[in-house]
């Protein structure tokens, strides 16, 4: 069976009929969407260990704020090596989450909702426990060997050796992307953990499984796919030698894996079996690392019929120099010239993702903003900033309560492969001591975005009856949804009004975008435009009052404020925002003189 929700909810004066149809056709534009991940979101059998039961418990804190699609995390059966990221079934669920009946209750009520729910399928590679690989290891000439990337060893070298790996590649999760085999005396590639082999999407085969098991899910009901490293399928067939990092063993091979040689082909061709000749509206999302400008355009192209919208990480990489365990930390000069170009970019064809945080980012509030004196402004005025570009809002669990960064003290409190991969390498080629690595992981692991939803300031906050599986954020007393739904000023409160905002007026979904004060080092500023209305997005970065320095900034100051963090300004001094402090404008009717251009591109 198809999804059975309906098109979101209906804007308020749309002008066109070309608009209309984008939402039907193109749902996804007007709506946002809310990722929930599994085993940190609520716990209802209190293993401490999140489940498919308590999201379908806690399903109405969504609706309460509004959103229009869940996107769910994995949930398949896997021995989480990387929490789920590792699937050994496609077409399963793990009982640490529930059952497929589970599921299609989730289903239901989502439906039920108006929510539409979306699959991270993750087809890069499976565990080293899926039956695919368990097979293709058995036996070099069985039928699924080249299901997988399996070489020998460097001419000349004794297998197994340090240096006879069949490329020089880096896995991103730390050491060598070759993990060598004793039995068949060969290597298999694993761009991520060892616990993860590659697929070798060159065997039509391989694509044929993949495409039959996205469809299996869209006949149970689910509507649409985020596609975890799509652009790393396909690999260069020879699998050259990348370049050398500094200070590393291993080299840099993503020339050689990123948007590789036959990357279009596999999406169309992926588009084309599994949504074909089905009349139902579906959202496809690529997650894309290193994916640039010019090729997003291609991917997004609705004409090619690719994806309809990447994830792209240039943006959260800001803050990072040699590795994303460098901190270098932002200058918002550089976060406006990103998100401005990929504003640019998409204008004309294509559709952007907007996202500050996710399952792979620590806490945007610790990252961006200021999460001690001035939390909950920059919580909001991060969020304002965001959700009025062009493009899909998303929303990653407890940003919508301003969750923080969590105080990690020693190394056995993380619990993500990448983070204690990198420690143990770390300290193993004496490129940091303990105490450097345990700082840079405080600021940078995914854990920081992996622990227990705040739900209330009982124990645990609310998630469990049990001790979590990774430790509660000790702040959850102050910080948890509760608290937030019974305070009217809280960022919850203001997350709702910015969805509801983008529901209502059009041109926070059509309209054009420009880019003003690029070389503001506190002031973010940008102007959306739809027939004659206009808005004028403010966002202060710094906890010091910050001036708004345009030509036309005391018309602008007359105009109607639609949002403000805080909801009344200083009449004393209308544009000068306070610290952290966010604010949207509206006006109709001709441009002012002096003002900036109006057409955004």
């Amino acid at each position: 069976m198809g999804s059975t929700t309906s098109t979101p909810r209906a804007r308020a004066g749309a002008s066109t009929a070309a608009q209309n149809q984008d939402l039907t056709d193109q749902w996804w534009k007007s709506a946002v969407v809310y990722q929930i991940y599994p085993r940190s979101f609520a716990d209802s059998n209190s293993d401490g260990v999140g489940d498919l039961g308590g999201i379908t418990a806690r399903l109405d804190h969504l609706v309460a704020l509004g959103v229009d699609v869940l996107w769910l995390s994995p949930v398949y059966p896997s021995p989480q090596a990387d929490h789920g990221y590792d699937i050994t079934d496609h077409q399963g669920i793990d009982p640490l989450f529930g059952s497929l009946e589970e599921l299609d209750r989730l289903l239901r009520s989502v439906h039920e909702r108006g929510i539409r729910l979306i699959m991270d399928v993750v087809v890069n590679h499976t565990s080293d426990e899926h039956p695919w690989f368990v097979e293709s290891r058995s036996s070099t000439t069985g039928p699924r060997r080249d299901w997988y990337w399996w070489r020998p060893p460097r001419y000349g070298m004794e297998p197994g050796a340090p240096g006879a790996e069949p490329t020089n590649w880096a896995s991103i999760f730390s050491g060598s992307a070759w993990e060598f085999d004793d039995a068949s005396n060969e290597y298999y590639l694993h761009l991520f953990s060892r616990k993860q082999p590659d697929l070798n999407w060159e065997n039509p085969d391989v694509r044929q499984a993949v495409y039959a098991m996205m469809r299996w899910w869209l006949d149970r009901g689910v509507d649409g796919f985020r596609m975890d490293v799509i652009n790393l399928i396909s690999k260069d067939p020879s699998l050259p030698d990348g370049h050398h990092l500094p200070h590393q063993p291993y080299a840099d091979g993503s020339e050689h894996y990123v948007c590789g040689p036959h990357i279009h082909d596999f999406l169309r061709e992926m588009r084309s079996a599994v949504f074909a000749d089905r009349t139902e509206k579906y959202l496809m999302v690529g997650e894309m690392p290193g994916v640039t400008v010019d090729e997003a355009r291609l991917f997004t192209d609705p004409v090619r019929a690719e994806v309809d919208m990447v994830f792209q990480f240039e943006h959260v990489q800001l803050d990072q120099g040699e590795s994303k365990w460098d901190y270098i930390g932002l200058d918002l000069r550089d976060l406006k010239a990103s998100l401005g170009r990929w504003q640019a970019g998409l204008a004309d064809v294509g559709w952007n993702s907007l996202y500050w945080s996710n399952h792979d980012q620590p806490r945007v509030v610790s990252r961006y903003g200021n999460d001690r004196e001035y939390r909950v402004a920059s919580a909001k005025m991060l969020a304002t900033v965001l959700h009025l570009h062009r493009g899909t809002p998303y929303i990653f669990q407890g940003e919508e309560l301003g969750m923080t960064n969590a105080p990690f003290e020693e190394v056995d409190e993380f619990r993500d492969v990448e983070s204690l991969n990198h420690y143990t390498a770390t300290i193993e080629y004496g490129a940091a001591t303990p105490a450097e690595t345990l700082a840079a992981q405080r600021l940078m692991s995914r854990d920081n975005a992996r622990t227990p939803m705040h739900w209330d300031a009982g124990p645990w906050a609310g998630f469990s009856t049990s001790p979590p599986w990774i430790q509660v954020n000790p702040n959850y007393m102050e910080i948890n949804a509760a608290a937030a739904l019974a305070d009217p000023d809280s960022v919850f409160h203001h997350y709702r009004k910015l969805i509801e905002l983008r529901h209502t007026e059009p041109v926070v979904v059509h309209g054009s975008f420009h880019m003003l004060l690029p070389q503001d080092e506190r002031m973010y500023a940008f102007l959306r435009r739809l027939d004659d209305v206009e808005l004028l997005v403010l966002g202060n970065f710094s906890s010091a009052d910050a001036v708004v320095d345009l030509p036309d900034a005391v018309e602008w100051a007359g105009a109607e404020l639609l949002i403000g963090t805080p909801p009344k300004p200083d009449s004393s001094a209308p544009l000068v925002l306070r610290p952290w402090e966010g604010r949207v404008y509206r006006r109709t009717g001709q441009r002012r003189s002096g003002g900036v251009p109006s057409d955004a591109g």
